[in-house]
């Protein structure tokens, strides 16, 4: 039995073979559910049309509904002759079923099997992505109205500047992560859109319902034109990495932050001892290694989109096989930005921040621009009230008042927790999970 879906009895170069095929058969383990939901999807339209009974529908749907369980479970394998997910799931239904099994085929081609698998993926690792950036938003924020009170100091060009606060700190990533979800909104709807249908890129003669496979995968529409279904493959990569790469940018700084704040030279943050490492020699060391991993890991995720766009950048309309290649730097980003986002959750929720950091004079200059204003809120004009406070401070006879008083939206004294937390709900509902959630489980229990 040829184990390629294009054989055609001519024996390939093994070496060609091995070149061409690359990690497909690794990181398809990773399609492998989707690929069977595909499949269920487009045989129950095959069934609508009458190029299949309603018998041999029953009997497919009974075997993929098995086939899919086996790779939720994690027990799916590809055998070794065996080119690609797609091959071994109709390899499978052939030996379980006979002929029936090839029939799985009709009105479609491995072109848009992996976009549906590649589109399925990814909503549903995006789903997973949103749920684990909300953890951290939470998270944050809980630590902005825990510390809200405590004041440190602001800075520009590295100098100190003016009064921050820790409730400030967390805060501003908690709404960052906002503007992160909303860019993951849209990669989301972009990848739920069902390109099912447009099989090499070029349609079918079967009178295929596209509209049924979108609606029993729960896609939100569908690829419409059957070339821009293959056209999107790599743009959509592309866009998603993204926004993938704008949590990371969110998580990268936030990282940078914590490792220099936990400096001795700084220490605004302690870290849990157990999220810290020791060194070899220096018995006194407590390393924020996880952060500077992160930090790594988080730069390497933004340098993403430009390695997808390289790959795909000049390549013409229709399907080329370069665009496998994309598979081997997008499907394991969703893993790894999803380990950075558990580590900042974990490590946020037991930091804890110096709440007396204002007792060193250094930080007395930050007080200034309070100083001005209180001055000039009693009449003196601001460039005379400014230069009075400048040469004070020039001549160290500058006290600072630390009490301060801040109260307009978003500054030290009026956070705007709940406002930020519902603009945050507010971008969760417009992904509208629980529609495709509520579809992929008809389908898959029947």
């Amino acid at each position: 039995m040829a184990n390629k879906l294009w054989e055609k009895g001519v024996e390939v170069n093994k070496e060609i073979d091995r070149f061409t095929v690359g990690r497909d058969r690794e990181l398809d383990l990773f399609l492998a559910k989707y690929d069977v939901m595909g499949s269920m999807a487009h045989v129950t339209m095959l069934e609508s049309i009458g190029l299949l009974s309603a018998d041999e529908l029953a009997k497919l749907l009974d075997e993929m509904r098995k086939i899919y369980y086996l790779a939720e479970r994690g027990e799916f394998r590809i055998e070794d002759d065996v080119e690609d997910v797609h091959s071994q799931v109709e390899l499978m239904l052939t030996r379980a079923l006979g002929d029936m099994g090839k029939k799985i085929h009709s009105g479609r081609s491995r072109n848009d099997q992996v976009l549906v698998d590649l589109k399925l993926f990814t909503r549903d690792r995006l789903m997973h992505i949103a749920e684990k950036v909300k953890t951290l938003f939470d998270e944050l924020q809980k630590q902005s109205e825990r510390y809200k009170a405590v004041l440190m100091p602001g800075y520009t060009h590295l100098q100190v500047a003016m009064p921050s606060s820790f409730g400030l700190w967390f805060g501003a990533y908690a709404e960052s992560l906002v503007d992160d979800m909303l860019f993951l909104q849209a990669a989301y709807k972009m990848a739920n859109r069902n390109p099912l249908g447009s099989a090499a890129g070029y349609g079918s003669s079967f009178p295929l319902n596209r509209t049924m496979t979108t609606q029993l995968l729960g896609f939100r529409s569908m690829n419409y034109n059957v070339v821009y279904a293959q056209m999107g493959r790599g743009k959509t990569e592309r866009n998603v990495a993204s926004a993938l790469g704008g949590v990371a940018g969110t998580l990268a700084k936030m990282a940078f932050d914590a490792c220099l704040f936990n400096s001795q030279n700084f220490s605004f943050l302690k870290l849990p001892a157990e999220c810290t490492t020791g060194s070899s020699i220096m018995p006194h060391k407590k390393n924020p290694d996880v952060f500077e991993v992160m930090r790594a890991k988080c730069n390497k995720l933004q340098g993403l989109p430009a390695q997808i766009m390289l790959i795909m950048n000049n390549l013409p309309s229709g399907y080329f096989r370069d665009l496998q290649v994309i598979k081997e730097l997008f499907i394991p980003a969703f893993d790894e930005l999803e380990d950075c986002l558990d580590m900042a959750a974990y490590i946020v929720e037991r930091i804890e921040v110096n709440e007396h950091l204002l007792n060193d004079s250094r930080y007395d200059a930050m007080f200034s621009v309070e100083e001005v204003n209180r001055r000039v809120l009693k009449g003196t004009p601001f460039r005379d009230a400014y230069k009075q406070v400048g040469l004070e401070i020039e001549a160290g006879q500058f006290v600072p008042n630390k009490e301060i008083r801040h109260t307009h939206e978003g500054s030290i004294g009026n956070l705007c927790t709940k406002e930020v937390a519902a603009l945050m709900d507010e971008v969760i509902d417009g992904f509208g999970f629980a529609d495709t959630i509520a579809a992929e489980q008809k389908l898959i229990k029947g």
